[in-house]
């Protein structure tokens, strides 16, 4: 009995310890709101237009240039003063439909991770921003650093879990959110809202599907090759395929054929005892080449 005490406590004090070493870190906004920033609603004009400078063809930042841009740096800082400032939750009025209310946690969190890039650049990864006990890969920038949403602090986890995933319901999402690596979802320049974003989610679930890095078919393996992140939220796949009221036998094979342009469905759908395999995750930041 005292053993298992002794156990106990030591355990606890460990916990404590783990807890205090990786307390979250706040990242802050050293910059005010656009004075023209509209008073109704919520604008991601900045960014839309930062990112159309930045972001190449194949979806990579030039963190370098914009890094030693000054006047830019400031004007993302501005855009995310009004990320801090606004969101669904402080200021309900701003969002007229869930879709403008996605948009704005879609892109409030890419924006934060191109910030905190920009902030240590350069970087090899985001990996790279280690907690002092780094429990589990990420820890330190997914879990651990704090960003400013309307007012409340969220960890980047939090935003994609337990706001995104757990209000939105929606799998698209995961071709959309950009965790600053080379295995992630593109970033995409464009960035519509109101009805405009339906269109926008499917435009990025068939493009992130087309891409050979995310998705493949061995033929002479028998092997479906997909990217990791389909086996991390294979639930959501799966519950997305069961929402619209399609076929969920094959898993996340029925899901990607879903999404897929007309070719690759068929060639999908006529694969027969193929195994899955998925690809290894590459953290490696996704700068401009």
């Amino acid at each position: 009995m005292r053993i298992g005490i002794i156990v106990a406590l030591v355990a606890g004090i460990l916990v404590v310890a783990v807890l205090l070493l990786n307390r979250p870190r706040l990242v802050t906004i050293d910059a005010a709101i656009p004075e023209n920033f509209p008073a109704d609603r919520f604008s991601h004009d900045i960014l839309e237009q930062l990112l159309q400078t930045y972001v190449d063809g194949a979806g990579d930042v030039d963190y370098e240039r914009w890094q030693q841009n000054a006047p830019d740096l400031q004007r993302l800082e501005s855009y995310l003063a009004a990320v801090s400032r606004y969101s669904p939750e402080s200021t309900p009025e701003r969002f007229k439909t869930r879709q403008d209310e996605l948009a704005y946690w879609l892109y409030a969190y890419n924006a934060y991770v191109v910030k905190s890039i920009l902030d240590r650049w350069p970087i090899a990864s985001v990996t790279s921003v280690k907690a002092p006990i780094e429990i589990v890969k990420g820890l330190g920038f997914f879990y651990q650093l704090r960003f400013v949403f309307g007012g409340k602090e969220y960890s980047l986890y939090a935003v994609e879990n337990d706001i995104i995933r757990a209000s939105y319901r929606d799998a698209r999402i995961h071709f959309v959110l950009n965790c600053g690596s080379e295995s992630c979802p593109v970033l995409r320049p464009d960035l519509p809202s109101g009805t405009e974003l339906e269109s926008y989610l499917q435009q990025a679930a068939v493009d992130f599907v087309s891409d050979r890095r995310n998705v493949s078919i061995d033929h002479e393996k028998k092997e479906i090759v997909l990217s990791a992140i389909f086996k991390w939220f294979r639930k959501d796949f799966i519950n997305d395929l069961r929402r619209r009221g399609l076929s969920s036998e094959r898993g996340l094979i029925d899901y990607v054929a879903s999404v897929a342009p007309a070719g690759l469905r068929g060639e999908l759908l006529g694969t027969t005892n193929y195994e899955i395999v998925f690809i290894d995750y590459d953290w490696a930041v996704n700068q401009h080449k």
